[in-house]
């Protein structure tokens, strides 16, 4: 295009590029006007990526990146499968495109469309490895590789069983697993990994109660280590003390016989297993009814918690 015709359209043009996709709430209605931006030939697009790279010019980067914004959208098509909202990969995707646009080089001979979609997918795919799952699945290169093309390649597997008259398999199968590592040049057991992660869900830790009241079993309930729980740490050492020194301590409170009555009902084991001397047995040793005794072990026991509470 002469120049004097682009500087005739670029002196129409209105001040924000960006106000020519009005601020629709509906999807549709933007998808339909990026659709109508008009595309810049390749002398445009030059003189654009050089008014910014030379000036900074941000109305030139809003053209560049108007005229591209159809490329998102078109990209983002792509992963629908995901189950993330369309608006959203497309918000994404503007964002690695305005990323490319900066970061363009008018000298390097190549067309912003085939720069930015790099940048466009690799906005796309972060976006998606964040809120697939609360958990992210792919942290390394090899792990996002396989989570990018193991759903396709699968659905690939499934269709050609089925060309055989074969019925499709949810998992894959020992050869398919070894066809996919040699493909994309991964580890077999990073394939089966993936996979496995893949074919999990999301699991709350702690459920909220159902509908009727009743709380919700979750893992929570078993993952739990309470014994390293400081609270149960500091109890668990009160209980330990109140057992050994407490217990000693309450027992010098008592007199002699108070003392073995104690030691003989409760603090004795038998060989066999079995408790200490009854209530008769003892009153025999002393020559007492058997209801001395228990009025005695009474008074002994209220003593003791008395002396153990301020022991605590």
């Amino acid at each position: 295009m002469p120049t004097s015709t682009l500087a005739s359209s670029t002196s129409i043009a209105p001040a924000n590029p960006w106000a020519l996709v009005p601020p629709l709430g509906n999807l549709d209605a933007y998808i339909s006007a990026v659709n109508r931006l008009p595309m810049l030939t390749a002398e445009e697009e030059q003189q654009y990526a050089r008014r910014l790279k030379e000036h900074n010019d941000l109305d030139a980067a809003g053209r560049l990146v108007m005229s591209h914004l159809r490329l998102v959208v078109s990209i983002s098509r792509q992963y629908l499968g995901y189950g993330l909202p369309h608006g959203d990969l497309i918000q994404e995707g503007n964002v690695g495109l305005m990323k490319a646009v900066k970061r363009f080089d008018p000298d390097q001979g190549v067309r912003l469309v085939s720069y930015a979609m790099h940048w466009i997918k690799a906005e796309i795919h972060e976006y998606i490895l964040k809120n697939w799952r609360m958990v992210k699945v792919a942290t390394t290169k090899a792990q996002r590789k396989l989570f990018f093309n193991l759903r396709s390649m699968k659905q690939g597997f499934k269709a050609d069983a089925g060309a055989e008259g074969l019925s499709p398999r949810d998992t894959l199968s020992e050869h398919e697993i070894d066809s996919v590592a040699a493909q994309l040049n991964v580890k077999r057991e990073d394939v089966i990994e993936m996979e496995t992660r893949m074919a999990g869900g999301d699991v709350l830790l702690d459920p909220s109660p159902g509908d009727d009241g009743e709380q919700a079993f979750g893992p929570i309930a078993y993952l739990a280590d309470a014994s390293h729980e400081p609270t149960s740490m500091i109890e668990s050492r009160q209980r330990d003390l109140l057992a050994s020194d407490g217990i000693a301590t309450a027992l010098a409170t008592l007199d002699d016989r108070s003392r073995r009555i104690v030691e003989e009902r409760w603090l004795k084991v038998n060989d066999d297993g079995s408790g200490g001397m009854t209530l008769h047995e003892l009153a025999a040793v002393y020559g007492v009814s058997a209801e001395r005794i228990r009025q005695i072990e009474a008074a002994a026991m209220k003593k003791m918690k008395k002396a153990l509470v301020e022991y605590a």
